[in-house]
């Protein structure tokens, strides 16, 4: 920033110096200035510059003086850290590269203690591991816990959590691998000389392939953690008082840790209905573990987990039928969410028994499990395996949240401040476990990373939770950035909201004869502002989620419809229909496609 201008006195120079944690008195064409800021951006270091060249020559020359009389240094940069005077560029980097920089400006996270830790974190998930090895890079002394209790069924895993071993990646992949089998049957009309009747899938093979990604993933997580010296137990985690842990491992031998601070990461569990013979049925914690085929599957519940999983398997050739009680895709746009369902069952054909609970399932002489379904009256149907992804529950008990008194929601979910603060003054919680944040990977990432660095580099910097995108890795996709159209009405009011929209027909769906009326993009706006602020983009259709990345980007950066409209597209893409979308819901025009 430019300097104050006006008489410089010494008490102006001190009250800056006072009021800014990391002062730089700098010029913006200086090489040794630039290298400074460059290593405090570097360590997350917020710092103020005043840039002296931006004023006057009288008041730069006037400032120097000053601080010559102060420190005996006219030359730029010159730093002062917590009100204690540095030096220059080569001071500053000496601080750094003797490890001193960081525990002088964050001078009360880096208080002597006599604890075996600074961090203790429970739980080894994405968001748990982002945050262990951010704090460890900051110089803190770090341990992760991380115990993977076996599904019901019998599933267990390796480090990493619930994306890498039992949700993102094998999910991803698998949805990859139906997806080729679409593309083996397009490709005749492309002229490619094959008999899509002929081909088949070996769920043995991709399993195989995927379980071998997935164990290099885990084996690159121990080598990560080790190479950042943050110490891993693989032992269950038990806070035992606000500074103490007790580990427990696989042989049931115990440990006390004693920590400063104590980070709790550990996730969520799917849930399981309370029916006879619940303990005949999986979760997505098993299926993508399964060493043999599913085979003929029901797949109970509406959540992403329960359509995406019952769409992949569709893709590879199975017969699948999906239990709804009663919405799909609740907390998504309830339009698009629709339009996901009805893909499932009319184009990829899964057979949708809605709405309807499960109320038994029992293990016949054959294998097969018969499971009566009840909709108003009974249906009994047999199947090969039965699916149940109707929720998910956070692993909060059992891990001593209660004995230093955490404040947890009716759900079990922990109540945070807006910077993952506990009730508890030193224990902090991210991920999946918090109450009313989203529960996505890359949101636990960026939680957690944010959160070492305000502990321990004086960052000030929290987590975002608005404007994030997500991706729904059904058949037909369906990604999505901001509010709902609900949730756009709930909070603005219908008349102060425009919806425009369009559907549109995918290129590549032409030569294939494709539906030409199925893929679907609105933008929501605040109707009555200047340029129209964007407060929601949903998209359905073709690499969902490498559309909506970028405008993820732009809406954080404040995107409006004026902007959208004055952008040119990538022709021919799908994405380029975002910047042409001039059809309201509020006109009640009729949705038509045109050709390119």
């Amino acid at each position: 920033m430019p300097p104050v201008t006006g008489a410089i006195s010494r008490a102006l120079v001190e009250g800056i110096i006072k009021e800014n944690r990391v002062v730089m008195f700098s010029k913006t064409f200086c090489p040794f200035c630039n290298k400074v800021k460059d290593r405090l951006k570097s360590k997350f270091i917020p710092y103020h510059a005043v840039e002296l060249n931006l004023g006057t020559e009288t008041e730069m020359n006037n400032y120097q003086d000053l601080l010559k009389e102060m420190t005996g240094q006219r030359s730029v940069p010159n730093v002062f850290i917590n009100g204690k005077h540095i030096g220059g560029c080569d001071d500053t980097l000496k601080l750094d590269d003797e490890g001193n920089l960081l525990p002088l400006v964050n001078a009360k996270a880096t208080e002597a203690h006599n604890y075996d830790y600074d961090l203790v974190v429970i739980g080894g998930g994405s968001g748990g591991l982002a945050a262990s090895k951010e704090a460890a890079k900051l110089g803190k002394k770090v341990a992760v816990l991380d115990f993977v209790k076996p599904s019901p069924a019998g599933t267990q895993w390796g480090l990493g959590g619930t994306c890498v071993n039992v949700g993102c990646i094998p999910k991803k992949l698998m949805h990859q691998s139906a997806l080729l089998g679409e593309a083996i049957h397009d490709a005749k009309k492309y002229g490619w000389n094959v008999e899509p009747e002929k081909i088949s899938h070996s769920w043995e093979k991709m399993q195989m392939a995927v379980g071998d990604y997935i164990g290099s993933i885990n084996w690159g997580y121990k080598v990560e953690l080790r190479d950042n010296n943050v110490k891993y137990l693989n032992s269950y985690g038990e806070i035992k008082d606000r500074h103490t842990v007790v580990c427990t491992n696989k042989r049931g031998k115990t440990e006390e840790l004693t920590t400063q601070n104590i980070l709790v990461a550990t996730g969520e569990r799917p849930r399981l209905p309370d029916i006879p013979g619940i303990e005949h049925a999986i979760s997505s914690d098993d299926l993508f573990w399964l060493p043999e085929c599913p085979g003929k599957t029901l797949v109970v519940g509406a959540s992403y987990v329960a359509l995406e999983c019952a769409g992949f398997l569709k893709g590879l050739g199975l017969d699948v039928d999906i239990c709804v009680r009663s919405i799909f895709l609740r907390g998504f746009d309830q339009q698009c969410a629709d339009i996901v369902g009805n893909h499932l069952e009319k184009e990829a054909g899964c057979k949708m028994i809605r709405p309807a609970t499960p109320t038994s399932i029992e293990k016949l002489e054959n294998g097969m499990l018969k499971v009566h379904i009840s909709n108003g009256t009974t249906v009994v149907d047999e199947y090969k395996t039965v699916l149940m992804a109707i929720g998910r529950d956070p692993c909060t008990s059992g891990i001593g949240l209660e004995n230093v008194k955490v404040e947890l929601a009716e759900s079990g979910k922990v109540i945070v401040n807006d910077g993952e603060e506990t009730n508890i003054e030193n224990v902090f919680a991210i991920g999946d476990i918090l109450k009313d944040r989203l529960e996505l990977t890359p949101v636990a990432i960026q939680a957690g990373r944010l959160l070492a660095r305000r502990m321990y580099a004086g960052a000030v910097e929290k987590m975002s939770y608005n404007t994030v995108a997500t991706t729904v890795f059904t058949p037909l996709e369906y990604s999505a950035c901001g509010l709902s159209e609900e949730k756009a009405i709930e909070k603005y009011g219908l008349d102060n909201i425009e919806v425009y929209h369009r559907k549109f027909w995918p290129l590549e769906w032409t030569v294939p004869g494709k539906d030409a009326n199925l893929c679907y993009m609105k933008a929501i706006t605040i109707r009555h502002e200047p340029n129209e602020p964007v407060i929601g983009l949903h998209y359905v259709g073709p690499n969902a989620g490498e559309v909506m990345q970028g405008f993820s980007a732009a809406m954080k950066s404040g995107l409006t419809k004026t902007i959208l409209d004055g952008t040119v597209g990538i022709h021919p893409v799908n994405a380029e229909w975002f910047t042409d979308l001039s059809i309201t819901k509020r006109s009640g025009a009729e949705l038509k496609n045109s050709g390119c």
